[in-house]
């Protein structure tokens, strides 16, 4: 929630309103997060790089869904770090480490995931310019 809503205990009246409460959640995890910044420019790079080969509708729907993918398990990631910071009062302990080494690993195999499709669609275009 919003700084000015340190005390609000209600939930969300309007849609507008959670609507709010999303961007700004969006824009924490952006401005906050070096990770996501990666994230978000290899991502505009793939998009360039998709637009300058001319990529058919099938090839930018599995790019678009594993960028996607990556952002939401950065995000996700992100909400499990704060929330275990949050409970051991950011103390080390064994399983608030588990906890997190786990959530990132999932970012993990979703880059890799967005690395294979990337090869998948980019290689051969690339080998076709280059021969």
């Amino acid at each position: 929630m919003d700084l000015k809503d340190k005390n609000k205990t209600t939930k969300n009246k309007t849609f507008i309103e959670s609507f709010k409460h999303a961007l700004y959640g969006i824009k924490t995890v952006m401005t906050e997060e070096r990770n996501m910044k990666y994230h978000v420019s290899f991502s505009a790079l793939v998009i360039m790089f998709g637009v300058l080969f001319h990529l058919d509708k099938m090839e930018w729907l599995f790019l678009l869904f594993t960028i996607f993918l990556v952002l939401v398990t950065e995000t996700i990631n992100t909400c499990f770090e704060n929330l275990v910071d949050l409970v051991t009062n950011h103390a080390y302990h064994d399983l608030a480490k588990k906890v997190k080494d786990m959530a990132a690993g999932a970012v993990l195999l979703t880059a890799l995931l967005a690395c294979l499709v990337g090869a998948i669609i980019f290689l051969p275009k690339i080998w076709q310019l280059i021969i």
